[in-house]
């Protein structure tokens, strides 16, 4: 299905809720605007298979754009709002662009990109213009509201967020279908795991440009559902939206449970959740007793999932599931897992760490566009067909996946392999501590020594003893040796919205200079 099936059958059926001021647009505007939008783009040349790129705040046209490019059947790059103009200068010609749309958010990089990207012919922007740029609004007005005589689906390429380098574009092939009958994928899943309905009400809390939020939210259009979009997550208007808005189905990142949890009791209380039926988390690692006190808050309506935007294979489990396996992030629904030893490239038994791989044929379609390389490394090195994320865990002997780190932040110290997740997850749920990243840092004798660098929770000072409380506190739930031997304080860690950790921009400090660990 697509937004322009219920535009005829259910027309003011909300599709989007903006959260700040209750802006509603239905789905007979949401259809309508991406009807001018897929006219506009073939009118200025695009055609099926090109490619087009926005970089937008979370507006109120942000679906409407992606589902126009969609109607075109072009590829669509969501860019980060947080670039600026010499990173969207890369991606623009790195995906080779022919149109740009962004608002006036983006108007101080958009000024200085626009001559930097040769290949873009068409340059859009909305809530105002500047030079080269025509306002969006008048553009899509000139444009008729009929649907294109004919709609190949369009699909994403979206970027990786380049936590370990330059942003890598995810390129799968574009669906062989009219939008019509393209199936979706995301929404096959949430309809068989999540109870996807028209009747669904989904709270949207992270950047869309973010493949999950784009994904989920186009996927419950896909279905009919209503989606209520935050400009910005702050936790307590989370839960405020889901008493307002009666929300059924929710995704989130483990630091926002963690924000939630950090509010004063009364305030949680103050709230009533009990609307949700579906709380699904993924993106990073969730600490087991973050994720125990939410199902214990909200009951067991929690869901986890660990997938990419490289589609090649997804795990999942509910919280059944994991209160039968704590740490879990699930058995695979798509594709199968295998755990591999990187030096002999064999695959291991169960209990044994090793990098994960995917089978599947969704694991040895994917590519990084314009990176053979990287595509390459990604690959099965003995020629099975499988697929890697980079990330390393283990099998239980049901099946269950356990996701020990991204193999990228392993420490080798006096040769120990230690997994910095662990450290972070304990001193997460310290009540001093707002933030928290741990990593390797040069050490003479050993190579390297765990490091923590914490963001002190509001009115905490940061101070010598704060650093040896927090140093005693991990120590008191791991082996001294995961522990962090140091600690630095800073006023704000690197983290995207959607929670992800730059620990990359961290890490690079430490080691200026030294020729080795640098990631």
């Amino acid at each position: 299905m697509y937004p322009g099936a219920f535009a005829a059958t259910t027309p003011d059926h909300p599709a989007v809720i903006m959260a700040s001021d209750g802006r509603v647009i239905t789905y007979a505007e949401l259809d309508e605007e991406a009807n001018r939008l897929s006219r506009l783009l073939r009118s200025v040349g695009l055609e099926p298979g090109d490619h087009v790129a926005f970089c937008l705040e979370n507006h109120p046209r942000f679906l409407s754009v992606a589902w126009g490019c969609h109607y075109a059947g072009l590829y669509y790059t969501a860019m980060s709002s947080r670039l600026n103009d010499d990173e969207m200068q890369y991606i623009l010609n790195d995906c080779g662009a022919k149109a740009f749309i962004t608002s006036d958010y983006k108007k101080e990089a958009a000024e200085k990109v626009i001559d930097q990207a040769p290949a873009v012919e068409t340059w859009l922007m909305m809530d105002g213009t500047t030079g080269g740029y025509a306002s969006y609004e008048d553009e899509i007005a000139k444009q008729s509201a009929e649907p294109l005589a004919e709609r190949p689906a369009g699909i994403d390429m979206l970027y990786s967020s380049g936590t370990t380098g330059r942003p890598k574009g995810v390129k799968a092939p574009l669906p062989d279908a009219p939008i019509e009958e393209a199936a979706g994928s995301v929404v096959g899943l949430c309809q068989l795991l999540f109870g996807l309905t028209s009747d669904t009400v989904y709270l949207s809390p992270a950047p869309l440009y973010h493949a999950a939020p784009l994904r989920f939210s186009m996927a419950n259009q896909m279905a009919g559902a209503t989606v209520v979009v935050m400009e910005q997550f702050d936790p307590e208007q989370a839960l405020a939206l889901i008493e307002k808005h009666r929300v059924t189905f929710s995704q989130w990142v483990p630091t926002m449970f963690i924000r939630m949890l950090k509010l004063d009791d009364d305030v949680r209380a103050k709230y009533d959740v009990s609307s949700i039926d579906v709380a699904v988390h993924a993106a990073a690692p969730c600490p087991v007793e973050v994720k125990k006190r939410m199902i214990d808050w909200w009951g067991p309506v929690i869901h986890e999932y660990y997938a990419g935007s490289e589609g090649n294979g997804f795990v999942y489990c509910n919280s059944e599931q994991w209160l039968e396996h704590p740490g879990t992030v699930g058995q695979a629904v798509l594709g199968t897992l295998h755990i591999v030893d990187d030096e002999t490239g064999d695959e291991l038994p169960a209990g044994e760490a090793g990098t994960v791989y995917f089978e599947g044929e969704a694991a040895s379609t994917f590519q990084y566009h314009n990176d053979p390389d990287k595509t390459e490394n990604s690959r099965d090195p003995k020629g099975r067909g499988w697929s890697t994320l980079g990330d390393v865990g283990r099998l239980d002997e049901d099946g269950f996946l356990y996701l020990t780190d991204r193999k990228a932040y392993m420490i080798i110290s006096g040769g120990v392999n230690i997994y910095p997740q662990e450290a972070e997850n304990a001193l997460a749920l310290h009540p001093k501590v707002f933030d928290v990243a741990v990593f390797g840092v040069p050490n003479e004798d050993f190579g390297e020594e765990v490091k923590a660098v914490v963001q002190a929770a509001e009115g905490v000072e940061a101070s010598a003893e704060l650093e040896r409380e927090l140093i005693a506190f991990c120590r008191e739930k791991l082996a001294d040796v995961k522990c962090p031997r140091s600690i630095d304080f800073r006023d704000e860690l690197p983290r995207h919205p959607t929670g992800k950790l730059y620990k990359r921009l961290l890490k690079d400090e430490y080691w200026k200079g030294h020729e080795s660990g640098i990631i």
